[in-house]
């Protein structure tokens, strides 16, 4: 049923790269609220190495999880196949926020296809487990198509607009340090 993996391999790999969509999971240190966000738009997810990988993190409707890995930097990711062939994948590591402004933004950036309008930062995840379980209970869905609408939405923005949305991400919402409005993130 459930195995644990040393690494990445090529088979993992594939597996990632067949999800149209993942989740992830952060939580604050003490007392507060576990986040856990579904993500979409499949090509913001990249493995990086076979112990470390990526994702697009866009402007959406809170902060929680760069305000938890700047509180303790846990973090969970897990993929789940809702076709024939059952598998969930969990992804357990210690995130890092890279701002499209910070150096290694660029060489993260190289292993993405494109970048979506409204990205706010990449989060980097340093894999310290690997496992995968069954999902034979995890019902069977079809993917109709991606949801256009928040890269639209992100697309109309004008500067002001976004550097209001940087002011709305100050703080999670438990109160943890977010974004920083006096270092707000560069317009795309």
């Amino acid at each position: 049923m459930a195995k644990e993996f040393s690494q990445i391999d090529e088979s993992l790999r594939d597996f990632i790269a067949e999800q149209a969509m993942f989740f992830v999971a952060t939580a604050p240190s003490e007392g507060g609220r576990v986040n856990l966000s579904p993500k979409g738009y499949s090509d913001t997810f990249a493995v990086l190495d076979d112990h470390t990988v990526a994702y697009l993190d866009l402007f959406g409707s809170g902060v929680e999880t760069i305000a938890h890995l700047r509180d303790n930097g846990r973090i969970t990711i897990m993929f789940i196949s809702f076709t024939r062939n059952s598998r969930i994948l969990r992804l357990f590591g210690t995130g890092r926020v890279v701002r499209p402004d910070d150096d290694e933004f660029q060489r993260v950036r190289a292993h993405f296809e494109r970048l979506h309008p409204g990205v706010r930062a990449a989060i980097v995840v340093d894999l310290e487990r690997i496992a995968d379980a069954c999902g034979f209970s995890v019902p069977y869905y079809e993917l109709v198509d991606e949801r256009p609408v928040l890269d639209t939405y992100h697309a109309k923005q004008p500067d002001e607009g976004y550097q209001r949305t940087v002011v709305r991400n100050r703080h999670s919402i438990d109160g943890l340090p977010g974004l920083d409005p006096d270092h707000p993130l560069p317009p795309e």
